[in-house]
């Protein structure tokens, strides 16, 4: 509340306006705020249902990760999503520890950047296998050199693109990592006190464990905020036939080519015997003239057949079929 005036300071107040030693205008106040518009029907920060859409866009990228990780690690990949939260920038900056591995996104045609951050050990066990290694992280962790810097960049490089397909349902993205940051001082790419939604998940390559954090601030989102929810997720999703799906994968399977052959029967000869082996001798095989032959599909016994001739070639006519569950 303003400070009240006494009497005879309202007295020599308007005794100077009088006097003219003070002007009316002087005594207008020149400050303006600056009023911003907010809307209460979409407060900006992320929903519980925003949350959720996150997961599942992000469950799919997990199983990209573990899909396509292991042909640059080789090594067997697990990704699971453990959750996801919203807080601000300042609250996700602060828990950064140094080294850090912070890959810069720049999330195409959307305004902004998101952050995506590996684990150091999870970093340092990815270059050692890279590098030829077991895939073992560091006793003592150190900052990152050059070399393997150049080594994550072809890493979070893959981890960027393949962010593509799960968003492909909200927007057409085009990402593009801009640069990796080792100093979680030199990512202070929005305002401390802006939202942010954090998806973390756990990633396991081979025996080492670490968890990767995506950070995704609300105003990067913020366009197609409306389409983060499962009842547009849902209602986008084309309906599938399921008939004209088994149609076509049947026209596809009947016309793939599968080696199939009959096994007449089995012998056991020595080294000897087999290097002096002439036309015109006789091996004498385990089986007789009228048992059935084992006919195989591949490596798997299918079949059961007679030996005959077709067309002046020799054949095999099927008699069982073997189902095995």
């Amino acid at each position: 509340m303003g400070d009240v005036l006494s009497q005879s300071e309202i007295d020599n107040l308007l005794a100077a306006l009088n006097s003219g030693e003070i002007s009316a205008e002087d005594m207008k106040s020149t400050g303006e705020k600056q009023v911003k518009d907010y809307d209460f029907a979409r407060p900006s920060k992320f929903s519980k249902e925003h949350l959720r859409t996150l997961e599942i866009i992000f469950e799919h990228y997990g199983r990209l990760l573990s899909t396509n990780l292991p042909a640059y690690l080789r090594k067997n990949v697990q990704v699971e999503v453990m959750n996801s939260e919203a807080i601000t920038y300042s609250e996700f900056s602060n828990a950064l520890s140094n080294p850090v591995l912070l890959g810069v996104i720049e999330f195409t045609p959307l305004e902004g950047n998101i952050i995506l951050e590996i684990d150091d050990e999870l970093g340092y066990a990815m270059i050692d296998r890279m590098l030829g290694g077991a895939g073992q992280p560091l006793v003592k962790s150190r900052d990152f050199s050059e070399i393997e810097l150049i080594i994550m960049e072809r890493i979070m490089n893959v981890c960027t693109n393949l962010m593509i397909e799960p968003w492909h349902s909200v927007i057409e993205l085009e990402p593009r990592l801009e640069r990796i940051e080792t100093n979680s001082q030199f990512a202070q790419l929005i305002s401390p006190s802006e939202m942010t939604s954090i998806v973390t998940m756990n990633i396991r390559v081979g025996d080492v464990e670490g968890l990767m954090n995506i950070c995704i601030p609300y105003s990067c989102v913020e366009p197609v905020i409306d389409r983060l929810n499962t009842k547009y997720w849902y209602s986008t999703m084309k309906e599938k036939d399921i008939g004209v799906y088994n149609d076509v994968i049947e026209a596809a399977i009947s016309k793939a080519k599968i080696p199939i052959r009959a096994v007449l029967g089995r012998s056991i000869l020595s080294v000897n015997d087999f290097s002096n082996l002439q036309p015109g001798d006789i091996i004498r095989l385990d089986s007789k003239v009228d048992d059935l032959l084992d006919i195989y599909v591949g490596n798997i016994k299918k079949f059961t057949g007679l030996p005959g001739v077709s067309a002046d070639t020799y054949a095999v006519r099927v008699t069982t079929v073997i189902r095995e569950e």
